[in-house]
């Protein structure tokens, strides 16, 4: 990267991203961006940027079906639209059904797009709402996504207000 850009700097994390250290790690950046495979990363990659007060956005596939948002301090969280993770065997892994490459590579791109845009504070912010992607018809929508006064994390009483109940590690991939 710096021969491309020397002014780009690439700050190495060499630790599994766990409810012990994700606080941490999020504390010195901006925008987290999140691409992880199952809901224990996903939910403990939404609640420690939420409560480092970070914006985080998310981008996930399935198939042919991608999904993509951002999530701002003071905003809708991850757990507005999913309280918490389906029961296991419910919701068929990435591994059992399969990815499209083009499908990351189309959802990436277009994540990575809305980071620059938040980094920069330019363009319509995806906050608030939730991109929905089919690539068998070839259709997005954008369904709004107001904060839930319930949601136990960004709620008007929140009942999250740290990581212990996340499991010792994520079980992130890659």
């Amino acid at each position: 990267v710096a021969a491309i850009n020397p002014d780009v700097r690439v700050v190495p994390i060499r630790a599994r991203l766990d409810k012990d250290n994700a606080r941490e790690i999020f504390r010195d950046f901006q925008v987290i961006a999140d691409g992880s495979d199952n809901f224990p990363t996903r939910f403990l990659v939404n609640d420690a940027a939420r409560l480092e007060g970070k914006t985080l956005v998310s981008a996930a596939i399935l198939r042919f079906d991608g999904q993509l948002s951002t999530y701002r301090p003071g905003g809708p969280c991850y757990r507005c639209i999913y309280r918490e993770a389906p029961p296991e065997g419910h919701v068929p892994t990435c591994s059992s059904a399969g990815v499209l490459g083009a499908m990351a590579g189309t959802m990436g791109a277009m994540q990575a797009t809305e980071v620059i845009k938040e980094l920069l504070g330019i363009g319509e912010s995806m906050a608030g709402r939730l991109l929905i992607y089919d690539a068998l018809a070839v259709a997005f929508r954008t369904v709004r996504v107001p904060r839930d006064p319930g949601c136990p994390l960004c709620g008007d009483h929140p009942t999250i207000t740290d990581l212990s109940a996340h499991g010792s590690t994520a079980n992130a991939c890659g």
